[in-house]
């Protein structure tokens, strides 16, 4: 394929931001747009870099490394045991988490009780503290596009299917273990240590949001060396 980079104007922030784990959505309109109107040119392109552009039918860009460690990294695990406790808590309270987490908001206010309910399960994720919660959760998620930080308010984006869809189908799963009186509870996802070969919450997608090794090239040169292939293949 045939690279017109005059039709990339984008390239350079789109393949930052996916580089370092952050979601394309229609929250950000002129790099979503462009990746809209040109995605086989960057699919390609991409490839050549040795990523996959996922694009989510529900509105998200995303990046999968090919090589993909099977085990999802630190800050997956505290974003996705993040999600189960909400999905929990919500339920608990009478409140759709389907509708909170797509596209609704969460007050900063409801941080405190939160974590006093889900104290034991937040100790996993190495947070006793609001401020450690808001530190190693809430901000992570504003960083990577999961969601939006207003005036007191985190509200909730697209991508955040990305952990919703695995969290109810935990839900599903012990739901039909609890209609067939099954003597096997599923457990509540939990943590794992770094040297550990265990999965949390396996799916086909490993949910990888790890920064990438700094001995490997930079974003800058992985990029300036696969267009420069792409060009070479053209030539």
């Amino acid at each position: 394929m045939h690279l017109d980079l005059s039709e990339m104007s984008q390239l350079a922030p789109i393949f930052r931001e996916l580089f370092k784990g952050y979601h394309i959505s229609r929250r950000d309109p002129e790099l979503y747009a462009q990746l809209s109107n040109s995605q086989d040119q960057y699919r390609a392109l991409f490839k050549a870099l040795g990523f996959e552009l996922i694009c989510d039918t529900r509105g998200f860009y995303y990046f999968v490394p090919e090589l993909a460690a099977a085990q999802v990294n630190k800050t997956a695990q505290r974003l996705a045991l993040f999600t189960f406790i909400l999905v929990e808590h919500l339920a608990d309270q009478g409140r759709d988490p389907v509708a909170v987490l797509d596209g609704g908001s969460l007050g900063r206010d409801e941080l405190p009780s939160l974590l006093e309910k889900y104290r034991d399960l937040f100790l996993q994720a190495e947070v006793q503290t609001q401020e450690e919660l808001e530190e190693k959760i809430m901000r992570r998620m504003t960083q990577l596009g999961f969601a939006s930080e207003e005036v007191g308010i985190y509200r909730f984006l697209p991508p955040m299917h990305r952990f919703l869809d695995v969290c109810l189908s935990v839900q599903q799963d012990r739901d039909l273990a609890a209609s067939l009186h099954s003597d096997l509870p599923l457990p509540t996802p939990v943590l794992i240590d770094d040297d550990s070969d265990e999965k949390l919450l396996q799916t086909d997608d490993p949910l990888d949001l790890s920064e990438f090794d700094e001995t490997q090239e930079t974003e800058e040169q992985a990029l300036a060396r696969a267009i420069a292939e792409e060009q070479e293949l053209d030539a």
